[in-house]
């Protein structure tokens, strides 16, 4: 069993940054993949940044690419999303996930664990 419990996010005008953290429990989390997904107001969830176990391995959107960044520090069992030169698009809440494998980490139905969520809001 994985607990996630995300921070971090805010109101920010366009062009700020961001970092949002993940928090997860349990001595388990260096074998899941992380990811971060979105979801607007009646949007559907969707793909943001995802990174393997080690840390090794990154993808993202087209979306964001260039301007966030995904890391971890499996010492203290926390994934981070470092989002820079917002948008108003990219307004949403940001949800943290756990998957066991690489292969389904692109997709939210892969994802066994999810956090509540943090509200991103990026003002024009």
């Amino acid at each position: 069993q994985v607990q996630l419990v995300e921070s971090g996010g805010g109101l920010v005008q366009t062009g700020g940054s961001l970092r949002l953290s993940c928090a997860a429990s349990g001595r388990t989390f260096s074998r899941y993949s992380m990811g971060w997904f979105r979801q607007a107001p009646g949007k559907e969830r969707e793909f943001v940044s995802t990174i393997n176990s080690s840390g090794g391995t990154t993808y993202y959107a087209d979306s964001v690419k260039g301007r966030f960044t995904i890391s971890r520090d499996n010492a203290k069992n926390t994934v981070y999303l470092q989002m820079n030169s917002l948008k108003p698009e990219d307004t949403a809440v940001y949800f943290c996930g756990a998957v066991d494998g690489w292969s389904r980490a692109l997709t939210p139905r892969g994802y066994e664990y999810w956090g509540q969520g943090a509200q991103v809001t990026v003002s024009s």
